[in-house]
């Protein structure tokens, strides 16, 4: 898997973490003070990368938690099917189908560069290259 250990302390908003094993984007994070018997606690609001789920988490801020490794790599669009799109990696030549994002559907066509998130195994187009 590509991921690494980090702890709650080190995260900040705009980066990743793992939950339900999900790449999220952390979008709200706040921490309390430590308590007479306890620890600090760290309050995480975070949106899935591929499946846009908001998720709410509070976790003790020496707590380890997975930081996905997202690579970004780009592709060209050799085919558009309905809903799907045949993409050409343009480093590794490899083919594979991924759906069209909502929002890219009408800037999506044969011939354009676009680039792709990958991480945990899952793929998502995040957007159109430009010329």
């Amino acid at each position: 898997m590509s991921w690494r250990d980090v702890e709650v302390r080190e995260l900040k908003v705009g980066g990743y973490m793992v939950v339900d094993d999900e790449p999220c984007k952390i979008v709200e994070m706040t921490t309390s003070k430590p308590g007479k018997h306890g620890e600090a606690k760290a309050r995480i609001v975070a949106i899935g990368v591929f499946d846009g789920q908001k998720r709410s988490l509070v976790y003790p801020v020496k707590h380890k938690v997975k930081v996905p490794i997202i690579e970004k790599r780009d592709a060209q669009v050799l085919a558009v099917m309905g809903d799907e799109v045949q993409l050409m990696d343009s480093e590794t030549f490899e083919t594979f189908e991924l759906p069209i994002p909502e929002e890219l559907k009408d800037q999506i066509s044969p011939g354009k560069n676009v680039q792709y998130w990958e991480a945990l195994g899952k793929r998502k187009i995040m957007k159109v290259m430009g010329e």
